[in-house]
């Protein structure tokens, strides 16, 4: 009964992250906005539709990884089964690392997607 709150220790982080996904997401939503509105450049906005899935995707990592990690912390207070717990432990940080690795591949994008921007301005 004492190995309980391991779990739960984790998800302040991963909600920090949700917290910092979501705001990317709500600004690249509200650049769209834009870009829909004025641009003519159709491969920028496609590009930044294909990175709005991506963060998609990143949350509902984050999401499932979370209920996991719920999971794991309650069958560890109820129950002495210390395995399914782990398990379902290890799964969540498998789970939340799916979501890391979502979310560079983002940065790495947008700044592709940023400099080709300023390329199409430049020219």
């Amino acid at each position: 009964m004492e190995n309980w709150y391991l779990p739960i220790t984790i998800i302040p982080g991963i909600g920090l992250i949700i917290l910092s996904t979501s705001n990317l997401m709500v600004a690249l939503t509200n650049e769209l906005d834009k870009l829909i509105n004025t641009c003519k450049d159709e491969t920028i906005i496609n590009q930044k539709l294909a990175q709005l899935k991506l963060l998609n995707k990143a949350m509902v990592f984050f999401y499932v990884a979370i209920a996991l990690l719920l999971t794991s912390g309650v069958i560890a207070g109820i129950n002495d089964i210390y395995n399914v717990s782990t398990y379902l432990g290890i799964l969540a940080i498998v789970v939340s690392t799916f979501g890391l690795i979502s979310l560079i591949i983002y940065s790495v994008r947008s700044v592709n997607i940023h400099q080709n921007q300023f390329k199409n301005r430049s020219n």
